[in-house]
């Protein structure tokens, strides 16, 4: 056999080698590999937002603190114009049929009566709110020397007096009183500075006389 006839055969041998070496198999997930990756992001995903849920309700809260010494400040003006009475209006139920007379002359920032832990909806800057809902209870017939009092709150669970321990918010999540959730809500004071409340309240919160709490309109 001659040279070249070698070096054909062994060059057909080679060939017919790579014909018949078996193809590797693409690497691919099995069913069991695939759920399990499904759970794994499910549980990272939950841990991941039940952990920040608190946090953007604390910094909601802090928003809505923000929003609660805004309206003092409209408060005060109008104050000034009336004795140093706040608004009040005979008759009203709501919240928002006394408060509608802070706008748009003491203030045309509608945004803060809304709290930013509510779902309650953005209202039209510098319109009256008297058809619409707001998100804050008021205390109508306090005075501006009524230092130690509270002036405004988040939403309440009902409008009566209330006790030391006597649920103020919910307690739940559930509406009523629950702009912040299970939290608790925010008090402002007559004499402007707002205080965190767990859902029970740490003072007391009776009614004196000539004073009524609203709510707003139902949610």
């Amino acid at each position: 056999m001659t040279r070249g006839q070698k070096l054909l055969r062994r060059s057909e041998a080679d060939s017919n080698r790579v014909q018949f070496d078996p193809v590797p198999h693409s690497a691919a997930f099995s069913l069991i590999e695939l759920l399990a990756t499904v759970l794994i992001i499910l549980v990272l995903t939950t841990m991941y937002w039940s952990g920040n849920s608190t946090n953007r309700q604390r910094s909601r809260q802090a928003a809505c603190q923000q929003n609660l010494q805004k309206i003092f400040i409209a408060m005060q003006i109008y104050a000034n114009e009336y004795k140093e009475r706040f608004p009040e209006k005979p008759g009203a139920r709501t919240s928002e049929e006394a408060l509608d007379a802070l706008v748009p002359k003491y203030t045309s920032d509608t945004a803060v009566f809304i709290c930013p832990g509510s779902k309650d909806a953005e209202l039209p800057g510098g319109e009256s709110f008297l058809k619409r809902r707001i998100s804050y209870a008021y205390y109508m017939g306090r005075r501006t020397g009524d230092t130690t009092e509270v002036l405004m709150s988040d939403r309440q669970v009902d409008t009566n007096s209330k006790a030391p321990n006597q649920p103020v918010f919910s307690a739940t999540g559930k509406p009523p009183g629950n702009n912040h959730k299970q939290l608790g809500g925010n008090f402002l004071f007559c004499d402007g500075h707002v205080e965190l409340s767990p859902p029970s309240s740490a003072f007391s919160l009776v009614l004196t006389q000539g004073v009524v709490l609203l709510n707003p309109k139902p949610q």
